[in-house]
């Protein structure tokens, strides 16, 4: 297992909202982490970016003693939050084995080390974090993006 993986005493990923009432664990190390800086997820997680960290759906349980909600922020993804907090937790494509959490969530996020920038295209232009790494645009022709529709206000 890498240093860089957000790993905790029970051999995987351990995190939760902040009042403590959603919490999850994950029986392996994340995956994939990444900022994401396209516009939707700046909207979802009240940010200029989004951290994010993955795991594959069937590892996780949810531990505490409420549940997230999910909001289906486009035609092809969801966001799951707490209610009562608020706070933002996880990203995934309904259709994917994988899902993220958000880096801020995990009680180790100092183990969670970015590998990625995506959705570039939106990135602020005074942003400067961990420059160097590799960058994605969002590409429209991707097949799972072909034809999704934003269920984000706009304004």
């Amino acid at each position: 297992m890498s240093d860089s993986m957000a790993v905790d005493k029970k051999g995987g990923t351990s995190g939760g909202c902040q009042c403590g009432a959603v919490r999850y664990h994950s029986t392996m190390a994340v995956e994939g982490v990444h900022f994401c800086h396209c516009r939707m997820c700046q909207r979802a997680v009240g940010n200029v970016f989004a951290a994010l960290a993955g795991v594959l759906k069937d590892t996780v349980s949810w531990t505490g003693t409420g549940r997230p909600v999910f909001y289906a922020s486009s035609s092809v993804a969801e966001r799951g939050f707490c209610p009562r907090c608020g706070t933002p937790l996880t990203f995934a494509y309904p259709d994917s084995d994988w899902m993220s959490f958000t880096i801020g969530s995990l009680d180790d996020p100092e183990a969670a080390v970015p590998e990625a920038h995506c959705g570039v295209e939106s990135r602020l232009s005074w942003l400067r974090v961990q420059e160097g790494l590799p960058e994605e645009y969002t590409d429209p022709k991707n097949d799972r993006l072909r034809g999704m529709v934003s269920h984000q206000a706009r304004f």
